[in-house]
């Protein structure tokens, strides 16, 4: 089934991101990791280096990704890492509302697939993508008061999953002191997937 979302992808000519890919040589990132995973951290988009790798999180902010994990005694290959947009956006840009809506449904179908446990967000934008995406009676939330902390979403379906929303790992490159926030929301997530 992932498979079959890596091909789709491939020729997804209809994404307004598509012609910017193929001028570049850039590849779609679909995500990575156990398609068992108790736990899925998304993104918002991948950066340069991931496009040219079709990795998710490859680049600096991925090394400080994988710091954390390691601080939880969990590795790379057993979690899903994946973006809300699978291509990389013109200059590092914020993703727009139209290329959130192209993407969203594969999006959608990578966590059917999974069936994780827990969806740990990385970032503001990917935090509301989640709360626009999926059943819930939290209201609006800000990635300053609710890093850390997890609340009960449910799909369409019925089927509900723990939220974590957490800093982005960039966040750490920029000011160290949210590195040490970050490690202890990792200590959190680590209790809720025990």
């Amino acid at each position: 089934m992932m498979e079959q979302i890596s091909v789709e992808l491939d020729n997804f000519s209809e994404s307004p991101l598509y012609k910017y890919r193929v001028d570049n040589e850039y590849y779609p990132v679909i995500g990575e990791g156990d398609l068992d995973a108790k736990v899925m951290f998304i993104g918002e988009a991948p950066g340069k280096k991931e496009a040219e790798t079709a990795k998710p999180f490859c680049g600096a902010s991925g090394r400080v990704l994988d710091e954390l994990l390691d601080s939880i005694n969990l590795n790379r290959q057993s979690v899903y890492v994946t973006n809300v947009v699978k291509d990389r956006p013109q200059d590092n840009r914020d993703p727009t509302a139209t290329e959130v809506a192209f993407y969203t449904p594969f999006l959608r179908r990578q966590i059917d697939i999974i069936e994780p446990t827990v969806v740990a967000t990385l970032g503001r934008f990917a935090m509301d993508f989640m709360l626009n995406n999926f059943k819930h009676d939290i209201g609006r939330l800000k990635i300053s008061e609710a890093h850390g902390q997890h609340y009960q979403l449910e799909t369409d379906e019925g089927t509900e999953f723990i939220f974590a929303p957490l800093y982005h790992p960039a966040v750490a490159l920029y000011n160290g002191s949210k590195k040490v926030v970050l490690l202890q929301d990792f200590k959190i997530l680590s209790k809720l997937i025990s």
